[in-house]
């Protein structure tokens, strides 16, 4: 494998995400070249690559994963599948950017330390590679906002197709593991600390099983509290709010930023009711998922550090094993 020039990468599986939003943005990256992608069908492979202009197409995960070429692995497979075949291309020698959530528990993401210390492995947390992330969390380093209290997210979309793969449990379907991981990261990111115990209720869709209402609170100790709801059968929305003792700070579009525009924050120090008192700072264009994937291939090149290895996964999987457990026994769960 050549140590000069963009990182060649191979895609794991024709997942909509991946075709939709993440390889195209990582086409326009610096450092990053998509060479390969794989299906269970060829002729899927086939149909992508080409509309991608991408040069390889593979009828098997297999035959990718042999490919001496290829450098780095993303993987949007399904939930329950991520940990196999990123374990698998690791084995292979392969570099993996794994979407989230990382693994179905954290005793399964453990299964990954075999191979955390021959090659680099990052769960796919896009948003901690956009501008508004971190001018927000310079702005809290500073001290703009006083002490950071409460960092309170909402975060919704409305899907009832049967047959969506976020509305299969077995698959790892439902609001936590789909958009409530992001939530659970936002406390993490913005109080860089972990959380000491939990408590959530939730809601299951009656036909489908999976949890279409989740709300939590996530305790953090000394008076910091993350605060969510993530919903799957809601009208779409999504707001964070990261409250201090001076000032509050908003992001608009704290999750799904929109590709290639500029975002909007929002300072308000609560003088006059209502946001009256916001002062907003408006941010350069950027596409979070080119960040993320430039980010990575330098990592893979050696002239970044892995800013979020393996043990990252790993807590952000225990706060949501802890919710889980909230979910049956009622009652506040340690982490």
């Amino acid at each position: 494998m050549s140590m000069q020039g963009k990182v060649k990468w191979g895609v794991l599986s024709t997942a909509k995400i991946g075709w939709e939003k993440v390889i195209p943005a990582m086409q326009r990256g610096q450092h990053s070249e998509v060479v390969a992608i794989a299906s269970r069908s060829l002729d899927q492979a086939r149909a992508v690559a080409d509309r991608l202009g991408i040069a390889k197409a593979y009828g098997s995960y297999e035959a990718l994963l042999a490919d001496p070429e290829i450098e780095a692995i993303y993987n949007p497979l399904p939930n329950d599948m991520h940990m196999e075949w990123t374990l698998a291309a690791a084995r292979a020698g392969k570099h993996v950017l794994c979407e989230k959530p990382f693994a179905m528990d954290a005793a399964q993401a453990l299964t990954l330390r075999e191979v955390a210390s021959q090659v680099h492995i990052m769960e796919a947390f896009m948003v901690r590679f956009h501008p508004q992330w971190l001018r927000a969390r310079a702005l809290l380093r500073s001290g703009a906002l006083g002490e950071l209290r409460v960092v309170q997210a909402f975060f919704s979309y409305f899907n009832r197709q049967a047959d969506n793969i976020r509305n299969l449990p077995d698959a790892g379907g439902g609001a936590l593991y789909d958009i409530g991981c992001y939530a659970i990261v936002a406390g993490r990111f913005f109080f860089e600390a972990e959380p000491q115990r939990v408590v959530g209720l939730f809601e299951r869709d009656p036909e489908f099983k999976t949890d279409r209402l989740v709300s939590a609170l996530v305790d953090f100790g000394g008076g910091r509290r993350l605060d969510f709801t993530v919903a799957t059968q809601t009208t779409p929305y999504q707001r964070l709010h990261l409250v201090g003792t001076q000032q509050r700070l908003e992001i608009e579009i704290p999750f799904n930023a929109p590709q290639g525009q500029s975002t909007r924050i929002y300072l308000d120090n609560g003088k006059v009711l209502g946001g009256r008192a916001a002062v907003q700072e408006e941010l350069a264009e950027s596409d979070q998922y080119t960040l993320q994937g430039d980010a990575f291939s330098q990592v893979v090149r050696g002239a970044l550090q892995l800013p979020y290895g393996l043990d990252d996964a790993v807590c952000n999987m225990r706060v949501i094993d802890a919710l889980f457990r909230s979910e049956l026994s009622q009652a506040w769960e340690p982490v």
